[in-house]
């Protein structure tokens, strides 16, 4: 089992790098003989930068090809952000752990205003994620919502020339850069449900590959995948497209889940907010559950219309 490393595919973005970089830390604390080796790639989703995710394929793009390095046996392992990992998983590839959640809550960073609720009518707001969008525009429709791409240092460096009145980023990226003083305020789940699996850092293996599943399953945290599955299979269940903004997110309470989901359209003028509660063994089905009462209650028609097609 120690006699080749152990090779992790990752993107080549610092965050990234950060995430690889602790999952094969983790790996060798759990396996002195190990060695582990990061193997750096840019993805698609990396190159195309100057158009929202949603045009260009949805945040999978970060992903594939580490998968095709995987398949192509260039690499054993593959350590994402769940946030970007559909929930659809392709052949032959499964996720085999999930580390400890980072803060899962959405950061709004501003130079010049103190919160959220703080800026003028007309603001301008820059966020990569139409989730984001679609709910905060549902708090205040006269915000002036804009894409922002780019690594976390671009985005930054792109409100500090002041280019917006503010942005909006992930908590857990911050402050895992060691960034967390940048954060002006963590916006509340009431308003701005986080992404499904964010604060998650998840690692992919073959299924076929015994050696690297035996390696890796050591570092699963079992709250963060209770709460990831159930958060995932609300996603599943909901069958969004890339142009579905969909949040969902759980948190345990000794035995008991609690999961948020929400669906709404990318102007926030519809919004579709629910949530269930029930024992953490069956938090794949109360994922399922809470995706048909939405549903039921008119967010199949909204879906419908943001896949292109009548329901």
């Amino acid at each position: 089992m120690f006699d080749r490393p152990l090779r992790i595919a990752t993107r080549q973005s610092r965050l990234a790098l950060w995430q690889a970089e602790h999952v094969a830390a983790r790996l060798r604390e759990l396996h002195p003989r190990l060695e582990v080796v990061l193997v750096p790639m840019t993805t698609t989703g990396d190159r195309i930068t100057d158009r929202a995710l949603a045009e260009v394929g949805g945040k999978g793009l970060f992903i594939k090809e580490l998968e095709l390095a995987l398949a192509e046996h260039r690499a054993d392992i593959a350590v994402h952000s769940m946030k970007d990992v559909p929930s659809d998983m392709p052949p032959g590839m499964a996720i085999v752990a999930m580390l400890q959640r980072a803060d899962a809550h959405d950061a709004f960073i501003s130079n010049r205003f103190a919160h959220f609720d703080a800026l003028p009518q007309g603001a301008h707001v820059g966020t990569s994620s139409l989730r984001r969008q679609s709910q905060l525009m549902a708090a205040r429709p006269d915000l002036h919502m804009h894409t922002l791409r780019g690594n976390v240092e671009t985005r930054l460096r792109k409100l500090d020339e002041g280019q917006y009145d503010a942005i909006i980023l992930a908590s857990a990226g911050l402050i895992r850069l060691g960034l967390a003083n940048r954060i002006t305020h963590a916006i509340d789940f009431e308003r701005s449900l986080p992404a499904v699996g964010q604060g998650v850092v998840g690692v992919e293996c073959r299924t076929d590959d015994e050696r690297s599943i035996a390696l890796v399953k050591g570092l699963n945290d079992a709250d963060a995948w209770t709460c990831c599955t159930s958060e995932r299979a609300f996603a599943q269940r909901l069958q969004g497209s890339c142009q579905s903004p969909i949040g969902g997110f759980a948190q345990l309470q000794a035995s008991k889940l609690r999961l948020q989901g929400v669906v709404g359209s990318a102007d926030g003028r519809r919004i579709y907010r629910d949530h269930i509660e029930g024992d953490r063994a069956h938090a794949e089905r109360l994922g399922i559950e809470l995706a048909e009462r939405l549903l039921a209650a008119g967010a199949d028609v909204l879906l419908a219309e943001q896949r292109g097609h009548a329901p």
